[in-house]
């Protein structure tokens, strides 16, 4: 078991993963403006609306407990996007956690909706406690998929999560043709149960039966530990089923400044 990495350790590891995307022509900024993401993601093509679980309007994604990842091309324009949030379930457990609608948001009997119903019956979700980082809303625009990236997507996510937080659990709740096509096993995720979010929520389109993926604390220090060549982080043989879900910076406290300014 491995206790801790150093700040070092995780400026590499980052720096690795900043490097795949900006070699695939990703240029990558982190923020804290939740209202400024959901504006950006509002007018992306092809990508499905983000879910209440990232928008103020809904939840709440302090600066300190979120942070958003945009990519954008050589051009500016954006390509990928993808957000975490921490919350402190100390006193409960991931499975009463989505259960009760509190994943998505602050107050489910006024935000909610009529008809509105969560479930999760994924067994380890019960053990799953303590400070625990949600992964979601992850896009790559059409012409990126297939390039190598979704490694670099999780990579860059999991090292920015410990750098800010230090979780001991990250999930993400995703579809059947993720585990199906491999992707959350690129993404880095290394267990997965069936019926993890079964959620119903009318008024807002969403009607889910997604599998739980996640990652111990343990498992998270031990790939942080090892910092790969970023051709080894994104090799070029990823099915396109990668889409639904800069400058590389050279040591930890310029990740975190970067990230609260959204500039690097």
């Amino acid at each position: 078991m491995q206790n801790d990495v150093t700040a070092l350790e995780v400026s590499k590891y980052i720096s690795a993963a900043e490097e795949l995307g900006r070699t695939s022509g990703i240029h990558i900024t982190m923020g804290h403006d939740f209202e400024e993401y959901v504006e950006i993601t509002g007018k992306l093509p092809g990508k499905s609306p983000t879910y209440p679980s990232f928008r103020p309007d809904c939840s709440d994604v302090p600066p300190g407990k979120a942070f958003w990842i945009v990519g954008r091309d050589r051009e500016g324009r954006v390509a990928h996007v993808q957000a975490m949030r921490l919350d402190d379930l100390s006193e409960t457990d991931l499975a009463e956690h989505l259960g009760s609608l509190r994943a998505w948001f602050a107050d489910p009997k006024l935000k909610a909706g009529p008809g509105s119903s969560s479930r999760c019956n994924a067994p380890t979700a019960r053990s799953i406690s303590g400070l625990v980082a949600y992964h979601g809303d992850i896009w790559l625009r059409e012409d990126f998929r297939g390039g190598g990236l979704s490694t670099f997507i999780g990579r860059i996510a999991f090292g920015l999560a410990w750098a800010n937080w230090s979780p001991d659990f990250i999930y993400a709740l995703v579809a059947g043709w993720h585990i199906e096509k491999g992707v959350v096993d690129r993404y880095g995720y290394v267990h997965r149960e069936r019926h993890g979010s079964v959620l119903r929520l009318p008024s807002h389109g969403i009607n889910d039966d997604d599998w739980l993926v996640w990652l111990t604390r343990d498992e998270l220090l031990m790939t942080l530990s090892r910092t790969p060549a970023p051709q080894a982080l994104g090799e070029n043989t990823l099915s396109t089923a990668d889409s639904n879900s800069r400058t590389a910076p050279h040591d930890a406290n310029r990740v975190l400044l970067d990230g609260t300014v959204s500039k690097c």
